[in-house]
């Protein structure tokens, strides 16, 4: 018993140091600022492989570079991707359409609308990108307010398991080995108690025997004594 509970323990303690680095990897590194995103797509090889976990730091929109991969956010259902930047185009200005005191565009001699520059608040940007792997640019160039980051480094095979644990079936999952873990945590406890159990007993047992034991050699000297004292009174003369 106390064997398979050494094994339990050893086993117990891999399989929390193995969960814990997981969920380090997966959930904990958003504590230092980085954001974990599973690689989907081969567009970005060799750089990134397909079903790796990359890991992306915040980046200000005037600090991008030409040369470096981004990661963004690509249209309205929210869809991920990470390119590398081949081209930035900065405004710091733009178009507002002219209009008259009633609100209503004001035309030229040709009978169109009239524009006047009017400066930003801050300057705006778009970057070009394009994939590693792609031969051609993308085709819409990336606004600076979707812009999440730039990876940092990368993990591989992990992003299966990241893409697999967002699923019904892998959070079912999840959760299960979560609780047998728990388990075997606590299990060579557990075998701790059922292996003492029956040394207790044993003991108490003994500890019963060796009381009774005690008992009977005190008793026996008090009995001689009496039929000591008692056999002179036999032998006495009586008085006429």
């Amino acid at each position: 018993m106390r064997a398979i509970r050494k094994l339990w323990s050893v086993i117990s303690t891999v399989l929390v140091v193995v969960i814990v680095l997981l969920a380090i990897a997966l959930v904990g590194v958003r504590v230092v600022g980085l954001t974990p995103f599973a690689v989907l797509s081969g567009s970005m090889e060799p750089t990134y492989h397909v079903g790796a976990l990359i890991y992306v730091k915040d980046v200000e929109p005037q600090d991008v570079e030409i040369g470096m991969p981004i990661t963004f956010v690509v249209n309205e259902d929210l869809l991920v991707a990470t390119h590398r930047v081949v081209d930035i185009e900065m405004f710091t200005t733009k178009q507002e359409k002219v209009v008259d005191e009633n609100g209503k565009p004001v035309l030229d001699e040709r009978g169109k609308e009239q524009f006047v520059e009017v400066p930003l608040d801050e300057p705006s940007y778009y970057y070009q990108t394009k994939g590693d792997a792609n031969n051609d640019v993308d085709g819409t160039p990336v606004y600076y307010k979707n812009l999440i980051g730039t990876p940092v480094f990368s993990l591989p095979y992990l992003g299966y398991l990241s893409s697999w644990l967002q699923t019904r079936q892998g959070m079912i999952m999840g959760i299960s080995i979560a609780l047998v873990l728990v388990l075997l945590t606590f299990m060579p406890d557990i075998l701790a108690m059922l292996d003492d159990e029956p040394a207790d007993s044993k003991k108490s047992d003994k500890d019963k025997k060796k009381g009774k034991g005690e008992g009977d050699s005190e008793e026996a000297p008090a009995a001689e004594a009496t039929s000591e004292a008692e056999a002179p009174a036999e032998d006495k003369p009586t008085e006429n």
